[in-house]
């Protein structure tokens, strides 16, 4: 009997020595996970609630409360013009409601510059930066980077024509705009660009009142081709010009000087039975 209490006793003892162990291995893992998340944490930095749409939205569409949730972003990495409070998504005497500008995915942060102000159109009015107009410019697959023009995109505008009063035989091409931004295509002024390239009829762009007078004046006297910039080009061009002459590279010959002869005065008189002139200095 005392043997049989002894082997429980040992066994007992066995198991809960186990126990203790197994016990403080989760203890220690469960402690070093919980230093991780809290070295995470302390690299993230505070989180934030921010709004973001809870379904994809295309441009034109109105934005509702419906339409946005609440996630917890890092503060550190907060975008400049992302919505934190409603009040400021949707104000309480807004004369109407916002419109999405550009296409957004779900989960994707609600920025400013992605929706219109409240009670304000989705249309060009709301894309022109102040003091700016907008322009439509006639192109077809040769003049518009067959059909890869997007709203958004820069552009270098050149003109083709006759300038025969600046002296230069033949038509000439010069750079007239340098990275003037396009703000619609055609009707759309979406800037997504998933779909495939359209050949497009207009290219509306963005240009300030003298721009829209240099450009409608040279859309009226010659012809109109653009020519797509970089996205991370920030370069200005100069002056670019190439007439017939410089495109062959044909030097245009000075016509040759004729010598001016030179003046003789003289007087008749008569020697005997002979006329002769004789040289006089000239007097007028």
């Amino acid at each position: 009997m005392r043997m049989v209490f002894g082997l429980v006793l040992v066994v007992g003892l066995a198991l809960a020595g186990f126990a203790v162990y197994m016990a403080q291995g989760f203890i220690s893992q469960t402690q070093a996970e919980l230093a991780q998340e809290r070295a995470a944490r302390a690299k993230a930095g505070p989180l934030v609630e921010v709004y973001v749409v809870n379904k994809p939205l295309n441009y034109g569409d109105p934005l509702t409360k419906e339409d946005v949730q609440k996630i917890y972003w890092p503060q550190n990495a907060l975008p400049e013009t992302i919505f934190t409070d409603e009040a400021l998504l949707f104000p309480a005497n807004a004369v109407g409601q916002r419109f999405v500008l550009r296409q957004m995915e779900k989960f994707e942060p609600l920025l400013a510059v992605k929706v219109t102000e409240p009670g304000q159109d989705a249309g060009l009015t709301a894309r022109l930066a102040k003091g700016m107009r907008a322009f439509a410019i006639k192109v077809d697959a040769t003049s518009g980077v067959s059909g890869f023009l997007h709203p958004g995109d820069n552009v270098d505008v050149y003109w083709t024509g006759t300038a025969n009063d600046a002296g230069v035989g033949g038509e000439m091409t010069r750079l007239i705009e340098s990275t003037i931004k396009i703000i619609a295509v055609d009707q759309m002024a979406n800037d997504d660009r998933s779909g495939s390239a359209v050949v497009a009829a207009t290219v509306t762009v963005e240009a300030s009142p003298e721009e829209v007078a240099r450009l409608a004046q040279a859309q009226a006297t010659g012809k109109l081709a653009l020519s797509l910039v970089g996205a991370n080009d920030a370069s200005v061009a100069g002056l670019v010009e190439v007439d017939s002459r410089s495109l062959l590279g044909i030097e245009q010959q000075a016509a040759a000087e004729v010598p001016v002869a030179e003046r003789v005065c003289s007087v008749k008189t008569r020697k005997g039975a002979d006329v002769v002139d004789i040289p006089i200095p000239c007097t007028n």
